[in-house]
């Protein structure tokens, strides 16, 4: 079997009067994602890992933020395209590994609903969808809750 490991980091800056949209799933917080589209960070994490794994370029080469097309588009769509993308080079999904590094909220009650959410768009099994969440202990922007990142590592299978 040939198998392929990518890794995806990506981070948003978080303000007021914007939604915080995780792993498909709309948290209710006070800050939320600034971004051209839904701005949810898991998903562009996960896509950006994904597609280096197949050796595919970058999330911003397939859905640039400068195309008005992706302007407030779901994320999902970029992962589902992703899945696509990937399939047509020989590769399916193996699995995933997230930490998403957010001071706040909590996300641990939202992390079986994000795992579901992504299982179901990606059509894996759920046990194939890790996320974790961390702080950043009141350090960077991440604890000053100006932004959030997310890190990701996948494994891809040849078909």
């Amino acid at each position: 079997m040939s198998i392929r490991v990518g890794f995806g980091y990506d981070l948003h800056r978080l303000e007021p009067g914007e939604s915080l949209i995780l792993g498909g799933v709309e948290i209710p917080h006070y800050n939320g994602t600034v971004a051209h589209s839904d701005g949810d960070v898991l998903i562009h994490a996960l896509c950006d890992a994904l597609l280096g794994a197949a050796n595919l370029r970058d999330i911003g080469f397939h859905f640039p933020d400068t195309d008005s097309k992706f302007k407030n588009r779901e994320s999902v769509h970029f992962l589902k395209e992703t899945i696509r993308l990937i399939g047509e080079k020989g590769y399916s999904f193996g699995n995933m590994d997230a930490t998403i590094c957010m001071e706040k909220p909590k996300l641990k009650d939202f992390i079986p609903l994000m795992q579901k959410y992504l299982a179901e768009a990606i059509e894996v099994d759920l046990d194939s969808i890790s996320i974790k969440a961390t702080t950043g202990e009141k350090l960077g922007f991440v604890g000053e809750e100006r932004g959030v990142a997310v890190h990701v590592v996948v494994l891809i299978n040849l078909k």
